[in-house]
């Protein structure tokens, strides 16, 4: 197959490109936009409120994960793509300021469900604009499609903004109306995202796939330590404000060491030794769509970790009196989520680490089992619980994978996927 030619001021991402600077200050956005997020389900602390925040996540993630797809065909750290890469961050960030509004506009000022609207089309057109000026060979039904997505999406969420408001006159009504609405953009983006063909889709450098994706759950792990202390900050300091904000960070590190320890490697091993006309099914569905499970499990578990250390109302932080049963179901149904979608992760990328689903799917119903029962426990003993757990389970893994974890640190340390044994074979015993 003869390479793509490139036009002017465009260069491919070659085998083994790591993550450009540029890259990494356009992430720099999200970390912003996942507190955003946050914000607007703390402050609307309702189970509508955390369907709104999940809907703007999944619209974030898409754009997100179009940028990604452009990343992994051509650098973004080079000529005029930089330029247009740089400009896409700036109208990301707009997109990001007006997050807390994308449902419920603010008087006095713009409205802020448009302001939303129409920023999430700037990107999305935008985003088609470089994949369509860097990849000259891709046209076709891609294109279509995803210019149809473009229109499609921002169309409903500008509807959104105005339409239900005309039509119904009781809130809960109006809310249902805007909830289907985005719905609707939102499957119509995913659903975009799976009919496309694949074939003209490629994976020059499944390290450099690999380590965005590894980068944007550390972003989204940082957002709830950010979390913890904003919420922690608001309070004097005393003894159990102090334990909860380590049981906080000790939470988060636990979650970081489920994704980055064994399983975060593995996938990327498995990527570079599967064939490249399949690498592009494969990281769809390992990356693209299982890693927003993952993004939302830690962002709703950073809305339970804020909303326990008293956001909102400091004076109802109290630590030894039970929590209510929106902020308990947000902790321990945030590290369910995640736990979950990390289980579907390595289903679908790579059985080198099988043994830890076990223990992964347990856990999962011991905290699902247990969400009821501890209600009436005090706030920091729920915490306690459930960071207990977690730790716990990082011990099972390491005991029941130990081997497993030696083979894939030696095979990441000995070259080129074409020099390397096969971990899940006997050679590497």
């Amino acid at each position: 197959m003869q390479p793509d030619r490139m036009p002017r001021g465009v260069w491919r991402v070659a085998e083994g490109t790591r993550v450009s600077t540029t890259e990494l200050i356009f992430d720099l956005v999200f970390v912003f936009a996942f507190i955003q997020v946050t914000t607007l389900m703390a402050n609307d602390f309702t189970g509508e409120g955390v369907v709104h925040g999940v809907l703007v996540l999944a619209v974030l993630w898409s754009a997100w994960s179009i940028s990604a797809w452009l990343t992994t065909r051509v650098r973004v750290d080079l000529g005029v793509v930089q330029v247009g890469f740089l400009t896409l961050m700036a109208v990301l960030f707009l997109l990001a300021v007006a997050a807390p509004e994308a449902f419920t506009d603010r008087s006095g000022g713009l409205n802020g469900p448009s302001v939303f609207a129409v920023c999430y089309l700037v990107v999305r057109v935008l985003l088609l604009a470089l994949r369509w000026y860097s990849l000259p060979a891709v046209r076709g039904l891609p294109v279509v499609g995803l210019g149809a997505s473009a229109l499609a999406g921002p169309g409903l969420i500008l509807a959104a903004a105005f339409v239900p408001q005309r039509i119904f006159d009781r809130p809960e009504q109006i809310s249902l109306a805007q909830i289907g609405l985005w719905v609707l953009a939102v499957v119509i983006d995913y659903l975009v995202g799976i009919g496309l063909p694949l074939p003209q889709r490629r994976i020059f450098s499944p390290v450099h796939w690999a380590e965005r994706h590894s980068l944007i759950i550390v972003i989204a792990l940082g957002e709830s330590i950010i979390s913890v202390g904003l919420a922690g900050s608001r309070l004097p300091a005393s003894w159990p404000l102090l334990f909860s904000a380590l049981l906080g960070v000790a939470l988060t590190a636990a979650l970081a060491w489920i994704y980055f320890d064994v399983v975060a490697i593995a996938g990327e091993q498995s990527l570079q030794r599967c064939p490249p006309e399949h690498r592009p099914q494969l990281a769809r569905d390992a990356y693209t769509f299982l890693h927003l499970p993952m993004i939302v499990g830690i962002i709703i578990l950073s809305l339970g970790l804020k909303k326990e250390l008293g956001y909102g109302s400091p004076e109802s932080y109290r630590p030894e009196t039970p929590l209510p049963g929106v902020t308990l179901y947000t902790l321990y149904g945030g590290v369910v989520l995640f736990l979950l979608a990390q289980v579907g992760f390595q289903l679908r990328v790579t059985r080198l680490v099988a043994t830890i689903v076990s223990p992964r799917l347990a856990a999962v119903g011991l905290l699902v089992g247990l969400a009821p029962i501890i209600r009436s426990m005090p706030a920091l003993g729920v915490l306690t619980t459930l960071t207990a757990i977690c730790l716990t389970l990082i011990i099972v893994e390491v005991a029941v994978a130990g081997g497993q974890r030696r083979r894939l640190r030696e095979v990441a340390l000995l070259g080129p996927p074409a020099t390397r044994p096969d971990p899940s074979g006997p050679s590497a015993s």
